[in-house]
């Protein structure tokens, strides 16, 4: 039922991961010429095309699993897909983070809200697979007693 605490946590996961398309994980003062990820100001998620799509891909995998609640098995496979393609991206993101935010050398780096939501999104992930076999195993259970 999409009246599970799971749909909650998913939901919540896809949530995340779509709101970085519009929030910075990082931004500075002044414009820095000399620096791939900072020359607009910002660095986000349109910085880099793999940023773009493997956060697109957590958002709705997590989104579609959802609406796949009649399917445990397979909701529990794509809630897990998800928290892989969103660790992947948060990992991509610090190793392009760290090849192009050093050519910044007198602007200060200022974290914003981006760059809390990958984080949530992973736990989210985690919530809601948990839920999910807890859900598995009791259907389980019950069939035993029939």
């Amino acid at each position: 039922m999409i009246q599970r605490i799971q749909s909650i946590f998913l939901f919540l996961a896809a949530g995340a991961s779509f709101s970085l398309f519009g929030l910075p994980f990082a931004s500075v003062n002044e414009a820095v010429e000399s620096s791939v990820i900072f020359k607009d100001k910002v660095f986000n998620v349109m910085d880099h095309p793999a940023l773009i799509g493997l956060f697109a891909v957590a958002g709705l995998l997590a989104l579609v699993s959802v609406f796949l609640f009649k399917n445990r098995k397979l909701q529990m496979r794509l809630a897990i897909f998800s928290f892989i393609a969103t660790l992947l991206a948060s990992i991509f993101g610090v190793i392009f983070f760290m090849q192009n935010g050093g050519n910044v050398d007198a602007a200060d780096i200022t974290d914003d809200m981006g760059i809390f939501l990958p984080p949530l999104a992973l736990v989210s992930c985690l919530l809601a697979y948990r839920f999910i076999s807890k859900d598995e195993k009791l259907v389980k259970s019950m069939d035993r007693l029939r």
